[in-house]
């Protein structure tokens, strides 16, 4: 099922499933959000939770007993049901059901709420523990910004501007998708500005940072500064991905992070990870501005 939310010259489109917003267009029509190809990722907007990323090993501790599960978690696979709607939001919920609790053993709700804007649109994530132990929970977001988002450009026209002064390096992967302990790759300099180019994502795969003084990031052409804003700070770690070529770029927050080489494997010990106490929720709220 779609919902298409309006707000004043703003357009969007919702789906139960995954409970993504797979599509943002503006007054005059243009889309930014990127529709999906097979030659390079049919992927739009999914949703990561329980976990973000990779487990070592596939797998991971809770309650001394090992569940598997694939990367980024299960919600992005699901359909969710819609609890609420107005003329420009939505509200999608998942509940467990027999297929979570064979891999994450914990009732919960996951309520995601977009809310269309003038000037772009936010997300919401609320996790709620609806049952009567702890539960350890990751959540982020993976939104794909088409990039060129207009005729004549390319890719490298683009660049990533941070909102404060920035100094910091990238976390780095294994080829299984794990962080490297012991590994970091600087990445960002005093001004904050990081120019785009393919050659850091066939090296890299994907640019992970964590704890930034930054609270916000613009996906932004280098020339006339247009682009996207993603207001992130209320998320430990932001991320960057995109597959060599292609024309978007992943802007993701994330509370939670894949597993580190390293790791004790067990899920409350991940780093970044929530943990809510029985009865307890949580709301994470990124958004995304037109620039």
């Amino acid at each position: 099922m779609t919902f298409e939310l309006k707000k004043g010259g703003m357009r969007a489109t919702a789906q139960t499933r995954g409970g993504e917003l797979v599509s943002l267009r503006d007054d005059e029509g243009l889309e930014y959000i990127w529709q999906g190809d097979p030659a390079y990722w049919t992927g739009q907007n999914p949703i990561l939770f329980p976990i973000v990323g990779a487990l070592k090993d596939g797998g991971v501790e809770i309650g001394g007993k090992r569940y598997e599960m694939g990367r980024h978690g299960f919600a992005r696979g699901m359909e969710f049901t819609c609890a609420d709607q107005g003329e420009d939001y939505v509200v999608l919920e998942l509940r467990e059901n027999e297929a979570t609790l064979g891999c994450y053993p914990f009732p919960f709700i996951l309520r995601v709420k977009h809310q269309l804007r003038h000037d772009g649109f936010s997300t919401s994530f609320t996790v709620v523990n609806t049952g009567t132990a702890p539960m350890p929970f990751c959540v982020g977001g993976h939104t794909a910004i088409r990039c060129p988002l207009r005729e004549g450009e390319r890719f490298e026209d683009y660049e990533l501007l941070f909102d404060e002064p920035e100094r910091a390096d990238s976390h780095l992967l294994t080829p299984e998708g794990l962080i490297r302990h012991s590994g970091l790759r600087p990445m960002l300099e005093e001004d904050g500005r990081l120019p785009l180019d393919y050659s850091s994502f066939e090296e890299m795969d994907t640019l992970i940072f964590s704890m930034l003084r930054s609270g916000n990031v613009s996906l932004i052409h280098q020339r006339t500064g247009q682009g996207v804003q993603l207001d992130f700070h209320e998320f430990p770690m932001v991320a960057f991905w995109t597959k060599p070529g292609a024309p978007y770029l992943c802007l993701e927050p994330w509370q939670g992070c894949a597993a580190y080489d390293d790791e004790s494997g067990k899920f409350a010990d991940k780093p970044f990870c929530a943990v809510l106490e029985p009865g307890g929720e949580k709301t994470l709220t990124c958004t995304f501005y037109i620039i």
